[in-house]
């Protein structure tokens, strides 16, 4: 929109600001505007939202935490404000406080059910998104105090084997502490539970602790009462907690006489509390013999959704038949299981990066998380989540989740593509309109060939990877335009030719512009490697242009771009092993690290698994990783602390080192890490779905001998070529109906 359309407010607000002596605030957004390429959207709405709600919660923050140190706060806070602590930040005149070194939270919950309580790396539960929390304290009666947000140390894991919880222990002298959380069905109704069990060496109190804060801050409680039989909470008048047994002692506490936790010893027992400013704290304890376990289980019910009810045997049949992984490296397959559980906790019907910071829902995300269900085997879920892509298309065929990003009909059309592809299914009729009418945006939304500038038959200026710098022509939203097309090309061959033939020739015109655009880049950089746009340098936002080679394959495995892009990329930008980036993100990123290793991969160089082996050490004790990781905390930075793309890249990763379609073909074992093969025990993966049909893989290795390795497919049609390249041996290209493959020579050097 035109300034000039709010032309009296410009004067209004100008008058305003000077008044008051502040500065001009329609000056200070011209010139920021100035620093980004002119585009149709300036930022989209729904990410100035998220912003202002971020740190409307930080200024919160800033007014309560730091004059309140005597509190009992969530980890992130506790060490952020320790002067001692390499997480620590100095305030000065900072006017938001907001977590930026300890990001990091793992869901737990139900399939289906949309609700996602979080657990922090100390074990507060966060039960209702956004909403206050609940933690577990150990009070022995001579004055010791186990605390675990304050604990030096901890051990927290995720077990999967009826579920998801999530168990954090905490120990010190005398003093241990153990809470589980998770989520389970009662009489239909999700219910989130929280079980502690203490153990001390002298008579103490369990302390089961109603917090107004979670992993991002400040969360508001203006009310509590304890039940008259004492075995529950009633919180704001509508939200309910159950202990299991009656509480023996009750305290209350609000803001002016500060934490609850303050007043255990010197208060007489209260039932029921006010603050008018929501910073009711309150503390139920349960008597603790000495050396004897104590347990107290609290259960939340969480908002009934959905017209079904949910199954109660889900997990075990949201698992049913999917792609799984057997190797003798343990990190490796529980980080992979973790990420299939995380898939499935986040597709109840949409798509979510995140259970918390990100659970919204983006074009861009769900291309790569619904790839990984459908490579998962978990093609129900992807299925679904793609049905409601079309009421997210405008009448002119823009695929909109935020306005302005220029990626999303090229990542609609390509996931849409891979979707008919793996299944072997013709695109049902309800969907060819709407890939007509994908492909059509893309070919009107690029500019004129004709226009004399380096991005001339480009796609706009815009912000889709927000983290590749301020809106420009980026290669990224290109690459992304051309996939798109060939995918629509692709789906409409078979019953609509004419359409086919158009969206082929404009995904040519369109590669022959980029490619234009690119040689005057190479001129300009005296060097290959693609920028995130033709008017930038090379930096950190050149992670974009990895795109052609993957996902999209649209370059070949040694295309020169390509590869000198990743050697750029290796030598400035990587951290500890990991990609930086130092824009907006300003962390290790998990998945854009992943990226780089999957061409690596493709391309057959080692180095792809030096990445995976960064990224493994990257992950939480529960298996996650949160958007952006702090170089030097190693907690999250940045965005959503359990980040579901990130979880969908590693399956990605982990798919494609056992099995990938390249060409007319398919390449095996080409990412097995040369140390599972010192040992005896079998290697599997599978059953995997490619393009070419579902395929199982095993590897049997012989120390000292050749490795032997057998697939078991059934193949949409028939067999197509396949070249198994396992690392340390000669690829070696049987034909496909062989099965199994005994590799007999070592490459030389290896």
């Amino acid at each position: 929109m035109s300034w000039m359309k709010w032309l009296p407010w410009r004067f209004v607000v100008r008058y305003a600001a000077r008044r008051q002596g502040f500065l001009d605030p329609i000056a200070l957004l011209a010139r920021l505007h100035s620093f980004a390429q002119p585009s149709e959207v300036g930022e989209p709405i729904e990410l100035l939202r998220a912003g202002v709600v971020f740190h409307a919660r930080g200024l919160i923050n800033s007014r309560v935490i730091q004059h309140n140190l005597d509190w009992v706060w969530p980890y992130w806070i506790e060490r952020q404000f320790d002067p001692l602590d390499v997480s620590f930040i100095p305030r000065a005149f900072s006017i938001t406080h907001v977590n930026l070194t300890h990001r990091n939270w793992t869901a737990v919950g139900y399939p289906d059910c949309p609700e996602l309580p979080i657990v922090d790396p100390r074990g507060l539960l966060t039960p209702l998104l956004d909403g206050w929390s609940l933690d577990g304290w150990l009070m022995a009666e001579d004055g010791r105090c186990l605390l675990p947000s304050r604990a030096a140390d901890c051990r927290q894991r995720q077990d999967m084997d009826a579920g998801v919880r999530i168990t954090t222990e905490t120990e010190t002298t005398g003093l241990a502490l153990t809470s589980s959380a998770w989520v389970e069905l009662e009489s239909g109704v999700p219910v989130c539970k929280l079980n502690l069990r203490a153990r001390a060496d002298s008579a103490a109190w369990l302390v089961l602790a109603l917090r107004p804060a979670n992993p991002e801050g400040i969360s508001f409680i203006h009310q509590v009462s304890l039940s008259p039989a004492r075995d529950a909470w009633i919180i704001d008048g509508d939200q309910r907690v159950e202990f299991g047994s009656a509480a023996a002692r009750h305290h209350v506490s609000d803001y002016r006489h500060g934490d609850v936790f303050i007043h255990l010893r010197d208060r007489d027992d209260q039932t029921g509390g006010l603050c008018d400013v929501g910073m009711v704290t309150a503390a139920a304890l349960f008597p603790v013999r000495a050396g004897e376990d104590t347990e107290i289980t609290a259960s939340i019910p969480l908002p009934a959704t959905g017209a079904d009810p949910l199954p109660a045997h889900a997990w075990e049949s949201a698992r049913r038949g999917h792609c799984t992984l057997d190797c003798p490296e343990p990190r490796y397959r529980f980080l992979y299981d973790a990420a299939v559980t995380s898939l499935i906790l986040h597709s109840p019907d949409d798509v979510y990066p995140g259970p918390y910071t990100y659970k919204r829902f983006w074009f861009r995300d769900a291309a790569f998380i619904i790839h990984a269900l459908l490579c998962a085997g978990l093609t129900d879920r992807a299925e679904r989540a793609l049905a409601r892509f079309p009421a997210r298309q405008t009448a002119l065929g823009y695929f909109r989740s935020q306005e302005g990003e220029w990626d999303a009909n090229g990542e609609v059309l390509w996931i849409l593509q891979r979707f008919f592809a793996l299944t072997n299914r013709p695109p049902s009729p309800e969907w060819l309109g709407p890939i007509r009418r994908g492909a059509r945006w893309i070919m009107r939304k690029r500019l004129s060939d004709d226009l004399d500038a380096p991005h001339a038959g480009l796609l706009p200026a815009g912000f889709s990877a927000e983290h590749l710098g301020p809106n420009d022509y980026y290669y990224w939203d290109d690459f992304w335009g051309i996939a798109g097309l060939r995918a629509a090309a692709a789906m409409l061959a078979d019953t609509d030719p004419a359409h086919s033939r158009e969206f082929a020739q404009a995904a040519d015109d369109f590669a022959a512009a980029v490619e234009t655009s690119l040689a005057g880049c190479e001129a300009r950089l005296g060097r290959p490697a693609m920028p995130a746009s033709p008017y930038r340098r090379l930096d950190a936002g050149a992670i974009g242009s990895l795109a052609c080679g993957y996902p999209v394959q649209l370059a070949a495995q040694d295309a020169p771009r390509l590869l000198d892009c990743v050697e750029f990329l290796l030598d400035r930008c990587f951290v500890n092993g990991a990609f930086y980036q130092d824009m907006i993100h300003s962390g290790l990123n998990a998945y854009l690290t992943l990226h780089v290793a999957q061409v690596l991969l493709r391309a057959g160089d080692p180095r792809h698994l030096e990445l995976m082996d960064a990224v493994a050490a990257l992950a939480s004790p529960t298996g996650q990783w949160p958007e952006a990781i702090h170089p030097r905390t190693g907690g999250g930075c940045m965005g959503d602390g359990h980040h579901v793309w990130a979880a969908a890249e590693w399956l990605l990763m982990i798919r494609n080192c056992f099995v990938r379609e390249e060409s007319e073909g398919l390449v095996l074992c080409a990412g097995i890490p040369a140390r599972w093969l010192d040992q005896a025990a079998p290697i599997r993966f599978g059953p995997a779905p490619t393009t070419f049909g579902t395929v199982s893989i095993s590897i049997t290795p012989d120390p000292g001998k050749a490795p032997r390795v057998e697939w078991q497919a059934d193949w949409h049609r028939s067999a197509p070529p396949i070249e198994v390249r396992l690392p340390g041996y000669a690829p070696v290209s049987p034909p496909a109906d062989a099965g199994s493959v005994v590799l007999v020579n070592r490459e030389p050097g290896a």
